[in-house]
């Protein structure tokens, strides 16, 4: 069976943020139940198998991969900012820069230094200050990546995480038998 119309707007709108509740208001369901809809249409199997395969097709359009990504995160994680500068302590032109400087290179600011005014006034010098991408950001989402840190998430509220008969043990399940109720199951 194929996607229904709103299905699809919801896959359509979903590749736009990637957020749910929003895509799902965006695509006509209501507001008070979008985050309910969006999490159910995520879960259905035809549902996420558009999603996937839209986001494989814009992939491949776009030439934007995980790896391309990866790739240049690693280039800002490791460059070395010597590569920008002349053996005299000058910047390189912009057509001097390899692939990995150009890459890093956020901009360029230049200032003009002018001695005079009018008509005698002669540039005297000028400055130029590289800004290159946040080497620290770079690192911090390549170990993410490489799980080498993990994002603490607190939740708050009273909710209670409960196991289907499936995910217990045998030694769970027979404490419920004997009469030992949800308690047991909540202590897992």
């Amino acid at each position: 069976m194929a996607l229904t119309k709103k299905q699809q707007r919801f896959v359509d709108e979903y590749l736009i943020d990637l957020n749910g509740k929003q895509a799902a208001i965006r695509a006509g369901y209501t507001v008070r139940r979008a985050e309910v809809t969006a999490s159910e249409l995520i879960a259905n199997r035809k549902v996420s198998e558009a999603i996937t395969q839209k986001m494989q097709i814009r992939a491949q359009r776009t030439g934007i991969t995980q790896d391309r990504v990866l790739q240049e995160l690693a280039r800002i994680a490791f460059f070395d900012i010597r590569r920008l500068y002349n053996e005299d302590g000058g910047m390189k032109a912009p057509h001097e820069l390899d692939d990995d400087a150009a890459a890093v290179l956020a901009g360029v600011d230049v200032t003009e230094e002018f001695e005079g005014r009018g008509e005698d006034r002669k540039q005297i010098g000028f400055m130029k200050k590289a800004k290159i991408f946040d080497k620290g950001t770079a690192l911090t989402l390549a170990m993410r990546h490489l799980g080498m840190l993990k994002d603490k998430v607190e939740h708050s509220g009273g909710l209670t995480l409960r196991r289907s008969a499936q995910e217990l043990t045998d030694d769970e399940l027979a404490a419920i038998a004997a009469g030992g109720g949800e308690g047991a199951a909540d202590q897992a």
